[in-house]
């Protein structure tokens, strides 16, 4: 099932470029995150049924578009459809990027099918600590799964790389939510990426956490990141090396 498709420049600006990301949003999602901003997809199934046929005509209607790449969104429920559309999509001429992004609760073993198919990789790293993904999100071994999924990207394509013209072409790209109270557990998180990955990583440290959908329940998450919590959580991962900080070129190391 499939939300909604078409070119976004909400997304980083290595993949947004002058024509936009081309974004399928597939309904459903693996993940059941209390406090998701977008629930009537995720959680409440808003959408509606494509064929393989019609999933690969989306494709290419965005490739003709002029978008810089095909954005799968949410797509670790629907690996094999997905691969299904794409060997008609690649027939009939579909040649640009192909991104992947996901809550970042992917299965090493179809990670691995994937390989020489996807361009690039856009997991979330959401928590680093069991207790809290159980509470805010219904798993209680995020933690592990998504570790071992990075690398496994990781692995597959490398630091993202960029052209000439500031477009990704290959490579991984992480993203962080910071949460309110340090629930997300960004210091560890920023470590692993460091220390497992690579100091050349490409991180998207993000800001604009809100309240949505059931997160009022939660005391903690009642409220919005305040900017010291997220000037924090940009100088933990320039401590740890970290220096391709989407937003925070210009800034020096160990600086906030």
């Amino acid at each position: 099932m499939v939300s909604s498709y078409g070119a976004h420049f909400g997304e980083e600006a290595p993949l947004v470029g002058t024509h936009g990301s081309g974004t399928i949003f597939f309904t459903n999602c693996n993940l059941k995150c209390v406090f998701c901003q977008n629930f009537t997809i995720s959680q409440l199934g808003e959408g509606s049924t494509v064929t393989k046929e019609g999933l690969a005509r989306i494709m290419l209607s965005l490739q003709q578009r002029g978008c810089h790449n095909i954005n799968l969104v949410s797509p670790t429920h629907v690996v094999p459809q997905i691969l299904e559309a794409l060997e008609i999509a690649v027939s009939l001429g579909l040649r640009i990027p192909l991104v992947y992004n996901s809550g970042g609760y992917d299965s090493v073993e179809t990670l691995k099918l994937l390989e020489g198919i996807v361009d690039i990789y856009m997991p979330d790293m959401k928590y680093s600590d069991d207790k809290t993904a159980q509470a805010l999100s219904g798993i209680s071994d995020y933690p592990s799964i998504n570790r071992a999924a990075v690398k496994e990207m990781h692995r597959q394509v490398g630091d993202l790389q960029i052209n000439e013209k500031g477009l990704a072409v290959r490579g991984l790209l992480i993203r962080h939510l910071v949460l309110p109270q340090g629930l997300a557990g960004t210091e560890d998180i920023v470590k692993f990426i460091a220390e497992e990955l690579s100091l050349n990583s490409y991180v998207n440290i993000m800001s604009q956490y809100r309240p949505c959908y059931k997160a009022f329940e939660i005391p903690a998450l009642s409220r919005r990141v305040s900017e010291e919590e997220y000037l924090q959580a940009i100088q933990q991962a320039r401590q740890v090396g970290l220096h391709r900080l989407d937003g925070f070129y210009s800034l020096p190391v160990n600086a906030a």
